[in-house]
């Protein structure tokens, strides 16, 4: 299943802005990421690194261009092993990768801004100076679930989207779902959103959009770091933390889970590795074949992703009503209109976002407001 792209409408795209701002529900990612990529392990050696007899090249000569992994074990780790795995079908496309690794990811991305790499791996959380639609990806509730993920992903890999995917010279050359955002809590009964009154939240290094998102729902500020957010709710410092899944047992928030906690049962946010290339620097259509390279992976990460979540005992998942739901859907629609008068979250990718969910449910009332 495919939407239709803005109604026709001719894309402008936007000059990029600096990014220093992260939402709260990212900024966990970056320190758990390692285990999230050990889990990648069977999506490299199986599905990616596949052998690829590369594809007659017609005598051309391959090119010869770097391409800067971000990858917190190093040189050996999964997200480096899973584009060596690459490497075949690339030939075959013309071009002849060759790997650097980063244990940093804002060193790999300053790197590829200043010319160092001509490709670079990194998660949407990092991409938004080159690609300020595909960033716009983890906004807030914006993709309820697999359904809504797959026809995202479907229509983005359509030749008919490839400008979407061009900002200046950089190009989105392929989007790897790593999984949902979740809330964790210390206290069961804190299962809707007029629940988080006066309960203390971790913002991560005094995040303004954070700040905002949780004052907006009565809760506490509480700053946080990326070294202590675990800690912090395991001893009870705060009542609320937001993280993926997988941080269940790496992070031990298990801990502060204890007896009387749990997860709600309701995708914050999807999260995603993307691939950003020199537009100018790959030949003509690279882009394009890498993207749906990746799409055809999709069914692997999404299992990887399943079997993190299934890792979860269900005495932990809270599961929340459907009034309920529509509460938190409506607060989540706010939430992103606000971020996006904030210039956070890209109008054009809210829209896109909106038409897929009302694809899958058209009875939603935003689907005949169309306010985002």
């Amino acid at each position: 299943m495919v939407v239709k792209l803005f109604d026709g409408q001719p894309y402008e795209t936007p000059i990029t802005m600096l990014y220093s701002t992260l939402t709260p529900f990212n900024k966990p990612l970056a320190s758990i990421f390692a285990a999230i990529l050990g889990s990648l392990t069977l999506f490299s050696s199986v599905s990616i690194a596949e052998t690829v007899a590369p594809s007659s090249l017609n005598n051309n000569k391959v090119q010869q261009r770097t391409f800067c992994v971000w990858d917190p074990v190093g040189a050996g780790g999964p997200l480096v092993s899973m584009v060596k795995g690459l490497i075949p079908k690339s030939i075959g496309w013309g071009v002849k990768l060759n790997i650097e690794a980063y244990t940093d990811e804002n060193v790999a991305a300053n790197d590829f801004k200043g010319g160092v790499c001509d490709a670079v791996m990194l998660t949407d959380a990092s991409v938004r100076d080159f690609n300020k639609f595909t960033a716009s990806f983890n906004a807030v509730g914006a993709i309820p679930g697999e359904p809504e993920l797959r026809t995202l992903l479907t229509t983005l890999s359509s030749p008919k989207a490839a400008k979407l995917m061009i900002q200046d010279n950089y190009e989105v050359a392929g989007i790897l779902p790593i999984g949902s955002v979740f809330i964790f809590v210390r206290d069961k009964a804190i299962d809707n959103v007029e629940h988080f009154q006066g309960q203390k939240m971790a913002v991560l290094n005094g995040d303004p959009a954070g700040t905002i998102m949780v004052r907006r729902v009565g809760g506490s500020p509480v700053p946080s770091s990326l070294a202590n957010f675990a800690g912090m709710f395991n001893n009870g410092s705060v009542d609320i933390v937001f993280a993926p899944a997988v941080a269940f047992n790496t992070m031990e928030l298990y801990k502060g889970l204890g007896e009387g906690g749990g997860i709600l049962e309701y995708p914050l946010l999807h999260t995603s590795l993307q691939v950003i290339i020199r537009h100018d620097g790959f030949p003509e259509g690279y882009g394009q074949k890498l993207r749906e390279y990746s799409l055809s992976k999709l069914d692997s990460m999404i299992e990887v992703v399943k079997a993190a979540e299934s890792e979860i005992p269900e005495k932990y998942w809270i599961k929340i009503a459907e009034t309920d739901k529509n509460q938190y859907n409506e607060y989540m629609r706010e939430s992103r209109l606000s971020l996006r008068d904030q210039g956070l979250y890209e109008p054009k990718a809210l829209r896109l976002m909106r038409k897929v969910r009302c694809k899958h449910v058209p009875s939603d009332g935003e689907c005949a407001s169309k306010v985002e």
